[in-house]
């Protein structure tokens, strides 16, 4: 047999004296895909990082196309041609699509920027890889999804040996997925070793050669990548699950939310009439684009209204601002963590205690009790688990599914009568998101209205008694029972059948 294209032998590393990861092996062939899968915090962050040159290992050796190699830094990765695309992007927002492409390895003629030669290599490179991106585009004003094509046409900028991708498609559609995975194919065919990061066990089955596992910063073992789900989820967790989805009894009582012939300012929903009662989970599933994240964001008083009615409780709240809706028990939950529902760079304990402050039990006039706040954000830390248990650690020093319990913990600060969680799991391993589920279950079991908002199939089809299917802004059907199928979903989230 040929030696792996890249192989790490007893490789270490510390932050701080403690241990991310320890005595690690590992490798990866020309021509193949290794899924690199693990528990938030279990060191694959910090092993790629590594590989592209980002870290120094305290210990251990590598070998690159069956050569010792040292890397010592990003640009010396990429100049053996490993490039990686990170889960965080590494863009300037000012700039353009082309000027990002190629920052830090500029085009120049005689000591100046050659503009006309980095518009061409861009233009070739976007569209070999079939992305619809302008080359003269700011950055700051793409969509995520159309930064994270960025992020990955970066790394086909030079010639490729291996390739990273960390997390690719939790920003991207159905079909720009697809299109990732025709690239991967491709690449593959052309001896380009791919390292890939995922939490979802549909993709390590789609695309994945072999996966090793890591727990704990350790390498708990490389097999197959159609090794069984249950053996895959106790290798990462060190447990046994029965499920992934608890068994959920549905009592839909009084209803908390009903949506009337809802049109947004902006257009992004159109017409819409739905409804969500107290002892149920109701789902809205769509593609990128579709329409059903603003559903959550115009209940909130986050998105202006053209027409219609928004009754909470038997109230009118059309108009109502964010603070009013918390007030009168409606509590909603960001996709994204970092840039709307956390305070990066100050204690998780603020982050946590930040929607209650106006509460009695945390303020007294224009004080907060910050005995009472510290008390009630350790409590709910614990109550979620959260690893390490130190409310004082800022969340940007938590992995991201921490961050994400850090987020939940949000929610229960307050009375509550309705969730809307918009993309709970996006970007959390399999141990978190059963924690996660199991929180929503227990939600629902108190009697609560719960509304998710999510991308992920197979999240749609377990969890909710009913699920509401957006295309193109407007409601394509309403499902409940055995209606909800995969078939039936993906039918109306394209547009077929539409009711």
């Amino acid at each position: 047999m040929r030696p792996p294209l890249l192989e790490l032998k007893g490789i270490s590393k510390s932050f701080s004296g403690t241990l991310a990861l320890e005595e690690v092996d590992f490798s990866v062939n020309s021509g193949e895909v290794q899924v690199l899968f693990g528990e938030n915090g279990a060191g694959k962050s910090t092993l790629i990082s590594i590989i592209a040159g980002a870290l120094s290992p305290d210990k251990g050796e590598f070998s690159f196309k069956n050569e010792p190699v040292r890397i010592y830094s990003v640009h010396h990765a990429r100049s053996l041609g490993i490039s990686a695309v990170f889960q965080e992007f590494s863009l300037v927002p000012q700039m353009t699509v082309e000027e990002n492409l190629f920052l830090g390895s500029e085009i120049s003629k005689f000591g100046l920027l050659n503009k006309n030669s980095s518009h061409k290599q861009s233009s070739e490179i976007l569209n070999r890889l079939g992305f619809d991106l302008r080359p003269n585009q700011r950055i700051e004003f793409l969509s995520r999804a159309e930064q994270q094509m960025v992020e990955i046409a970066k790394a086909f900028r030079d010639n490729l040996s291996v390739l990273i991708l960390d997390e690719p498609t939790a920003s991207l559609t159905e079909k720009e997925t697809e299109q990732l995975f025709e690239l991967i194919n491709l690449v593959k065919k052309d001896g380009v070793g791919i390292i890939y990061i995922t939490h979802r066990i549909s993709e390590i089955r789609r695309i994945g050669d072999r996966i090793t596992v890591l727990r704990d910063g350790k390498n708990v073992g490389t097999s197959s990548a159609d090794v069984p789900e249950k053996e895959l989820v106790r290798m990462m967790t060190g447990k046994v699950f029965d499920q992934i989805f608890p068994k959920i009894e549905f009592n839909p009582g009084q209803k908390v939310l009903e949506i009337d012939n809802l049109t947004t300012r902006n257009g992004a929903v159109q017409d819409l009439s739905i409804n969500v009662s107290a002892g149920e989970i109701v789902g809205i599933a769509g593609l990128l684009g579709s329409g059903k994240s603003e559903i959550g964001r115009a209940c909130f008083g986050l998105l202006d209204i053209a027409s219609g009615q928004i009754r909470f409780d038997g109230k009118d709240v059309r108009g109502n601002l964010p603070g009013e809706m918390l007030d009168l028990g409606l509590y909603y939950v960001p996709p994204d963590r970092r840039d709307e529902g956390l305070i990066m760079s100050r204690p998780s304990r603020e982050s946590i205690s930040m929607s209650a402050l106006t509460t009695p039990d945390l303020s007294r006039g224009l004080f907060v009790r910050l005995r009472e706040e510290k008390n009630k954000a350790n409590n709910l830390a614990k109550k979620m688990n959260l690893q390490p248990h130190n409310i004082e650690k800022t969340p940007n020093m938590f992995s991201g599914g921490n961050q994400q319990k850090i987020m939940l913990a949000k929610c229960l600060t307050r009375e509550v009568k309705l969730f809307v969680f918009d993309e709970p799991t996006v970007g959390v391993d399999v141990g978190t998101r059963i924690a996660i589920y199991e929180f929503i279950a227990e939600l629902c079991k108190n009697n609560a209205a719960v509304l998710v908002i999510s991308s992920d199939l197979t999240e749609i089809l377990h969890l909710p008694n009913r699920v509401y299917v957006m295309c193109r802004g407007s409601l394509s059907a309403e499902l409940s029972g055995k209606e909800i199928s995969q078939q039936m979903v993906l039918e109306h989230c394209f547009g077929h059948n539409a009711a």
